[in-house]
């Protein structure tokens, strides 16, 4: 067995597309409108669904806004350098809500951004291969 999505509910699929793409580097690896259903889901990811784990969006039709809740946490990516990252998300218009350094208690490095419906996504800096 393997996770093969995570689902996200959207408000503008465009503006999420576009985050999601320009602002972290994902591709938009497939998307379908269900005019019978009023809706349509978009995939996003690194790699390949067959390979990874990826993002399902997607936009019900007339729904501008949705209620987080107070559930729901976050989407966590390793990336190399959360310092770097974190300046290429502001750079390219992203939301920065914690600045890259060490997590309380502990030694990792994290960061959080927000898309723009609030999802909060972590970054976690890779750890230095060990000699």
């Amino acid at each position: 067995m393997r996770i093969l999505h995570t689902m996200l509910r959207v408000s503008d699929l465009d503006r999420s597309l576009k985050f999601y793409t320009d602002v972290l580097g994902m591709r938009l690896l497939r998307r379908k409108d269900y005019p019978e259903g009023k809706f349509t889901l978009a995939f996003v990811g690194y790699g390949d669904e067959s390979e990874q784990t990826v993002l399902e969006l997607t936009h019900n039709w007339g729904v501008e806004k949705y209620d987080l809740g107070n559930a729901y946490g976050h989407i966590a990516v390793e990336v190399d350098d959360a310092y770097q990252t974190c300046t290429e998300v502001k750079k390219l218009g992203g939301k920065v809500t914690r600045e890259a350094g060490p997590m309380k208690h502990g030694t990792t490095v994290i960061a959080f951004v927000e898309d723009p419906d609030g999802y909060k996504i972590e970054f976690i800096q890779r750890k230095a291969a060990s000699a």
